[in-house]
């Protein structure tokens, strides 16, 4: 049985667009959720699960050696109930049910209520830290995976992630790679205003960790850098993916307001347009 999807670099944008699609189509019907901090992580998400690298069963979602993917910043849930159900997870017709009473597509993700959420998250700051777990877990139980954690640049400034980020060090979590989605927003405004996490790479160098930095839209750099950190023993990895909170819709990039602000539907049919002509 293949346990990897990979798609060629042209595939790969073309399922993007789709993916973009249905996060737009899935917060505009639900009127509430966070388009923009969905929209900015497509590309690195879309790239774990068709680009080679994420080892999963969608019929068999839990496979004790699959790799794990955790979605640390929660608020992006559109995006990852998207690309599960594009891998097979569940039908696409469960996207159309986010945020709707005893619906299980929830606001953030739970575990245990879709096929392919790994980990109950949207408190933010606990991902890393749960992706150490799964590290630690894994070597009691002899398994080979490996965790995978997006993280939110804002919720860099909690302290956790640093709490974190120094156990995985100490205890040489080499299958641990995080990746930082770096828009340089958050939801109050520029990160470089609310609290500044510059020298960022510097951090993550002083705490024990290998970093690469990558345009986060781009699959012929996101992909090779993954692959590149798969290859790195004795140290936890982090991707620094720079990114455009909103990204593919122009007047959404513009206002970081949309972090937590569905489009309206005639804002939808333009952002529509926007997104397709990418394609």
């Amino acid at each position: 049985m293949k346990d990897t999807v990979t798609l060629d670099y042209r595939s790969l944008r073309e399922k993007a667009r789709q993916i973009r699609l249905d996060i737009l189509d899935m917060t505009t019907k639900a009127a509430s959720g966070h388009p923009s901090s969905s929209f900015s992580a497509v590309e690195i998400v879309t790239a774990l699960y068709f680009g080679g690298l994420l080892r999963y069963r969608p019929h068999q979602p839990d496979w004790p050696e699959r790799d794990r993917f955790i979605m640390s910043k929660g608020h992006a849930a559109p995006l990852l109930y998207a690309v599960l159900a594009h891998a097979g997870y569940f039908d696409r017709s469960e996207l159309w049910r986010l945020r709707q009473l005893d619906s299980p597509v929830q606001g953030h993700p739970i575990q245990g209520m879709m096929p392919g959420v790994e980990a109950t998250t949207g408190s933010l700051g606990q991902g890393l830290s749960l992706g150490v777990g799964h590290i630690l877990g894994g070597r009691l139980n002899g398994l080979d995976y490996r965790v995978y954690v997006l993280l939110g640049d804002g919720e860099c400034q909690a302290g956790q992630i640093w709490e974190a980020a120094m156990s995985a060090a100490h205890f040489r979590a080499d299958r641990l790679i995080a990746i930082l989605d770096y828009n340089k927003y958050q939801e109050t405004g520029p990160i470089s205003r609310e609290m500044a996490l510059e020298p960022l790479a510097d951090k993550w160098r002083s705490f024990g960790w290998h970093v690469e930095e990558a345009d986060g839209h781009d699959f012929e750099d996101i992909i090779p850098r993954l692959k590149a950190l798969q290859q790195v023993e004795g140290q936890p990895s982090i991707l620094i993916a720079h990114t455009v909170k909103g990204k593919g819709v122009s007047f959404v990039e513009a206002d970081y307001r949309f972090h937590g602000r569905a489009l309206t539907p005639e804002q939808a049919e333009k952002a529509r347009e926007e997104i397709n002509a990418t394609g």
